[in-house]
């Protein structure tokens, strides 16, 4: 997709977005240049200092296309806390122009390669879609999605990403996680078929997804593919890991109800232990508690359940009857690999979704009142609330995940790498990840723990990620603090935030000079008012310099020998010692007498 325009029309404004805010991600010059002559992937740079509303540009699309979302999903499933129609979420309204492909079972001969996608939201109505130059026709959302235009109207997926702590961004993608867990329960409890990979679009990949994200990525990429893994994290190859998966777990009274009739709770079960009308329920004779077969969605059909496709890719599995948990171990070599891809389509992206949809099986503990209160909730502290289960309590888990390492003589585990390696393995593996989709990625600062020759190389590996050419187009969002990624994009890509600090209202403009190619130096002075090369500290002392070279009572060749002693090289360091020598010459009327 090709974002064009976003305003905010909400009367309260979005976070630090006024109501009437609005960028122009692209002028129709720009466009028309960008779509006639392709130039690979290139992301939007959002910089600029600390509060300035970066990241709010990134909340609002993220909180957009989580009511389109809810709105999608409505039509098949949805929890009850979110069936309200006339349930507001914010903003309330909102405009919001892009491009997106259109796929291929929808393109004649004659027709655009790319569709104008209108979205808007007026106070008190429903979204409202308009599809421009592939019929240019209006509608509201229940009637475009009823009609089956999802995949044309909206990206495949959109994915959310923060090495921080930016929970405004990530409640959306938290609570849509929620929505998927509960279509899984409930389908389980009706007994209905579940399609073993998630039903909603929105994903936000923390450091939960990191081992699933590598290891997906190891299993079924080449060597070409995986070359950013290789030139700076060193990754060889995987060499072993284990999969935990707890095949059933506790249930209180009220929860069993849900899944019988609610006669047969009582001690009304077979003289096996089993409730006579339910495949899902055990109850224990000898301890009265009941326990929930919670996979039982996802095991039994031999060719396409999630369960069976990994035990036929494991090297020894094996069921462990007192915790009732099931036990693969994978040892990894060619023909690993090759039951993996022959298992997944040949496709990682499938496999991820697969560990997806049972990593989210371990939001089990969360109660109902909860989960009611989460949907609604507009609270920066969601995810404080949600209790964390100690490694046993999970329903899945990884172990023993190891891999060779250049310059390491043996496999290492992935616990064991820094947090930088770990950032940059997560952040360019979910690129690789959804490379064939036509996605929208909003990563907040993704490199804040990487090297400065990590940060300086940080475009180009995405670059080779995301090549940006053929039939799948990407777009992508990063906030960031790094001059590295501006001198490595042009000036129409990079966004470069400021915040009244009277009004507190935010703008956004564009470098008034060549981005590609600047001197950090420059970058640094322009978009971050930071006109020194040296640290606060260093330069303090070299102030304190200077005040002793103009009270004229230091010796000048002490004075410069002391700074040579304390500071290291710099460009102040220069201009002072410069003044100290041009101080120290005498004047025109002092040489002539």
């Amino acid at each position: 997709m090709k974002l064009l325009r976003l305003k905010i029309t909400d009367p309260k404004g979005f976070r630090s977005l006024p109501c009437g805010f609005e960028h122009h991600f692209r002028t129709e010059w720009s466009l028309q240049n960008e779509l006639a002559e392709p130039a690979g992937f290139a992301p939007f740079v959002c910089a600029g200092p600390n509060g300035s509303g970066k990241s709010n540009l990134l909340e609002a699309l993220a909180a957009i296309f989580y009511q389109l979302e809810v709105l999608r999903v409505r039509r098949s499933f949805l929890p009850e806390a979110l069936q309200d129609e006339a349930l507001d979420f914010s903003p309330v309204s909102f405009e919001l122009d892009y491009l997106i492909r259109v796929p291929a079972e929808y393109c004649t001969s004659d027709s655009p390669e790319w569709a104008k996608v209108g979205v808007w939201k007026n106070v008190g109505e429903s979204v409202r879609f308009l599809w421009e130059n592939q019929g240019d026709f209006s509608t509201d959302v229940y009637e475009a999605f009823g009609s089956g235009h999802a995949d044309i109207l909206l990206p495949e997926y959109v994915l959310g990403y923060s090495s921080g702590e930016n929970e405004i961004l990530s409640l959306p993608f938290f609570k849509m996680r929620f929505v998927q867990f509960d279509e899984y329960w409930t389908a389980l409890a009706k007994k209905l078929p579940y399609p073993g990979r998630p039903d909603v679009r929105l994903a936000y990949l923390d450091n939960g997804f990191s081992q699933a994200i590598l290891l997906c990525n190891l299993l079924f990429h080449d060597e070409a593919t995986l070359q950013p893994f290789r030139e700076d994290v060193g990754i060889k190859e995987l060499t072993e890991f284990r999969i935990l998966i707890r095949r059933s777990i506790p249930l209180t009274r009220q929860q069993a109800e849900a899944f019988t009739s609610g006669d047969y709770v009582l001690p009304g079960y077979t003289e096996e232990g089993y409730f006579a009308d339910n495949s899902v329920i055990d109850l224990d004779p000898e301890t009265g508690d009941y326990r929930l077969k919670l996979l039982h969605g996802l095991e039994g059909d031999e060719r396409t359940s999630i369960i069976e496709k990994l035990k036929r890719c494991s090297t020894l599995h094996f069921h462990d009857e007192a915790t009732d948990t099931l036990i693969l171990d994978y040892w990894v070599n060619e023909q690993t690999k090759y039951a993996f891809r022959d298992n997944f389509d040949g496709s990682a992206l499938s496999l991820f979704q697969a560990l997806q949809v049972l990593l989210t099986l371990n939001l089990y503990s969360v109660s109902d009142a909860l989960k009611a209160d989460l949907y609604t909730s507009t609270s920066h502290y969601v995810s404080e609330t949600i209790p964390t289960l100690a490694s046993d309590q999970r329903v899945m888990r990884f172990k023993l995940v190891r891999f060779t390492k250049q310059g390491v003589a043996e496999p290492m585990l992935l616990k064991e790498l820094s947090d930088g390696e770990h950032q940059l393995l997560h952040s360019l593996g979910l690129c690789l990840l959804f490379r064939d989709t036509n996605s929208l990625f909003l990563l907040d600062e993704p490199e804040t723990h990487f090297n400065p020759e990590w940060r300086a190389s940080f475009i180009s590996r995405l670059r080779q990620c995301l090549p940006g050419k053929g039939e799948f187009a990407q777009e992508m969002l990063i906030t960031t603090h790094t001059p590295f990624l501006i001198s490595d994009s042009k000036p129409d890509k990079v966004l470069v935030f400021a915040k009244d600090k009277a009004s507190g209202v935010v703008s956004i403009r564009h470098p008034d000079y060549n981005t590609l190619g600047a001197s950090i130096n420059k970058i640094t002075m322009n978009t971050f008012n930071k006109r020194e090369t040296i640290g606060g500290h260093a330069q303090a002392l070299l102030e304190a310099f200077r005040a002793r070279l103009e009270e004229g009572a230091e010796d000048k060749e002490s004075l410069i020998t002391e700074i040579h002693q304390q500071l290291g090289d710099s460009v102040e360091k220069v201009l002072l010692i410069k003044a100290i020598l041009d101080d120290d010459q005498p004047e025109d009327g002092e040489a002539q007498s």
